[in-house]
């Protein structure tokens, strides 16, 4: 299973033909539930997020079109620092490994610290060392410890600042339902941790219907948060627990994830009003759809600022890749995760 899992384009668990070029995407298949994407800093390189058990951290080469299983729980993968994470004295279990939402910040030159929200085995987010590597070398990656979520709670997405401080969202708290935030209630919320803290903490104020994405500000002045329910991003300035400066409607699209891609602010996620799924997200028998009804996607940029999009892709509606939730331009080329596919999408723009 190891050389499986460290060969480069494992190979996909169903036939060819699902796999072939379609509406100008070609795919990776076999990357199962690619939620969350990150450009590693300086190489042609991204990782991406695994939403299911055992599918834990992708590393693709966007020049060859391929990837690999990254950690693997190596030994040589493995390099605690109990100092600074003291929360978990053992690395996720890479059969458990359930990768949702990734930030990834620059540390030096070379190095780079990967924040992972994982599901598997624990709720908790993954604090991962990234060395770039040199020449041709492939980037690698080091477990150093973990940060717990609060007992019972989920996160989602997770994002720092330069002080080492750590946001993550967390969709529904304890008693919440995906059904109550289709309702507007506000069912989620921003935690955050300081550096060498003891544990995540509620910023008030930041309870929306479906906190989701999540991001930072260049200057750390404050973040950037989904609310899913209100298919919309909600600014806050950093030590405010006054609510949200402002709220942007995403045009057309559910916002799912949102990150720096250079200096645009890029969210990305399914069609608000899909016809063939008769049209916006419903509540049926007291139960919110689960959205498995293939949906257009929809890229659009942020700015801050201005308050304000700007469409940047878009795709009409495809069996087999729905739940785009991530968007990440490289070049000419718009890379697409899915927290629902076997696959990561790419197109050259």
């Amino acid at each position: 299973m190891l050389a499986g899992l460290l060969a480069w384009g494992a190979p996909p668990a169903h036939a060819a033909d699902d796999c072939k070029p379609a509406q100008g995407l070609s795919f990776l298949c076999g990357a199962i539930k690619p939620e969350d994407l990150k450009r590693i800093p300086g190489t042609p390189y991204l990782v991406a997020s695994g939403f299911s058990p055992g599918s834990g951290l992708k590393l693709v080469d966007t020049r060859r079109k391929q990837f690999r299983f990254w950690y693997t729980g190596a030994a040589d993968q493995i390099a605690p620092d109990p100092a600074r994470y003291p929360d978990c004295a053992t690395p996720p279990d890479p059969a458990l490994f359930n990768a949702r939402g990734l930030s990834l910040r620059k540390t030096s030159r070379a190095s780079a610290a990967l924040l992972v929200v994982n599901h598997g085995g624990r709720e908790a987010v993954e604090v991962f060392a990234i060395s770039m590597g040199a020449g041709r070398d492939a980037p690698t990656l080091r477990w150093q410890g973990c940060l717990r979520m609060p007992e019972g709670h989920v996160g989602n997405a997770v994002a720092s600042y330069a002080d080492g401080t750590v946001l993550v969202s967390v969709l529904t708290r304890p008693g919440m339902t995906i059904t109550d935030f289709e309702r507007g209630e506000k069912t989620g919320g921003i935690y955050e941790r300081a550096p060498r803290g003891s544990g995540f903490s509620l910023i008030p104020g930041t309870e929306l219907p479906g906190n989701n994405g999540l991001e930072t500000a260049r200057d750390d002045s404050g973040f950037y948060a989904v609310a899913f329910g209100l298919r919309a991003v909600a600014l806050f300035k950093r030590g405010s627990t006054d609510g949200p400066a402002a709220i942007v409607p995403a045009p057309g699209f559910m916002p799912d994830n949102i990150h720096w891609n250079g200096n645009r602010l890029i969210a990305a996620g399914m069609s608000s009003d899909e016809p063939a799924c008769g049209g916006t997200r419903k509540i049926i028998n007291g139960v919110a759809d689960t959205m498995q009804c293939p949906r257009g996607w929809r890229v659009a940029e942020l700015d801050p600022r201005r308050k304000t999009f700007r469409l940047v892709a878009e795709g009409a509606r495809m069996p087999g890749f729905n739940g785009v939730s991530q968007a990440l331009l490289m070049g000419r080329t718009l890379w697409l995760g899915s927290y629902q596919a076997d696959r990561i999408a790419y197109r050259q723009r």
